[in-house]
């Protein structure tokens, strides 16, 4: 399979340019491959939120490269990485950050918006499509403030899709669920792999939901401590 990410000898260092610098990732080379399911785990203060926003290009390296669908991200503009951010990549976080005051259907269209393009009867129909896959179609036009926890995630996932990305990276996407939402948060995300061949790289503290993954990372002290992938 062709890679979809890759970093290159990533490091991260906060207040890089004072007395007290400090460092969190320490030459990373990290790649993922197009379809696969991955788990990155790690304590608090690992730094593995900081790779996933990284990955996601929505925080720089100190140096090193990192390369979406063979693009060097670190020679494009802001509004490029805007555009690739929008139409490559899907976020899922463990705070679904629904918009309160819409229903689901109308936050499942809100990254459609953004592109600032007419919603179209093919547009709806993918965003009606997706509240079938995460099972909502019955609440679909309820304010997403009057929904389950659990409702509320499987909202923000297919949100995350509406774009048609070829990468979701999820920050702790069950955090806030009970064993039960987050057992169907999981199969929900599996369904969605196997189905459009979107590649996951899912941060979780859950070594259940971690172990399920094909391949899972150990990230520590800012290193690669553990790297298995599974046949």
């Amino acid at each position: 399979m062709p890679k979809i990410v890759e970093l290159k000898k990533i490091n991260k260092i906060y207040n890089a340019n004072t007395k007290f610098p400090t460092q969190v990732l320490y030459d990373l080379d990290l790649s993922f491959e197009e379809s696969s399911f991955n788990s990155i785990i790690g304590q608090s203060g690992s730094g593995k939120s900081t790779l996933l926003n990284i990955l996601g290009t929505l925080d720089n390296a100190t140096n090193g490269s990192v390369f979406i669908n063979q693009k060097d991200t670190s020679k494009m503009k802001k509004n490029e990485l805007a555009k690739l951010r929008n139409e490559t990549i899907g976020f899922i976080f463990q705070f679904h950050y629904l918009l309160p005051e819409f229903t689901a259907l109308e936050n499942v269209l809100m990254p459609y918006r953004i592109k600032q393009q007419p919603i179209t009867p093919e547009v709806l129909a993918r965003a009606n499509e997706l509240l079938d896959l995460v099972g909502l179609t019955k609440v679909k036009n309820n304010l997403s403030i009057n929904m389950s926890g659990g409702q509320q995630q499987r909202v923000a996932i297919a949100r995350s899709l509406m774009n048609q990305p070829k990468i979701i990276l999820a920050d702790e996407p069950t955090g806030n669920l009970d064993s039960d939402s987050t057992e169907q948060v999981y199969e929900l995300l599996r369904k969605i792999n196997k189905l459009y061949k979107t590649t996951f790289i899912i941060i979780t503290h859950d070594r259940h939901i971690a172990e399920k993954a094909d391949r899972i990372i150990e990230i520590k002290d800012g290193r690669i401590n553990l790297d298995i992938q599974k046949n």
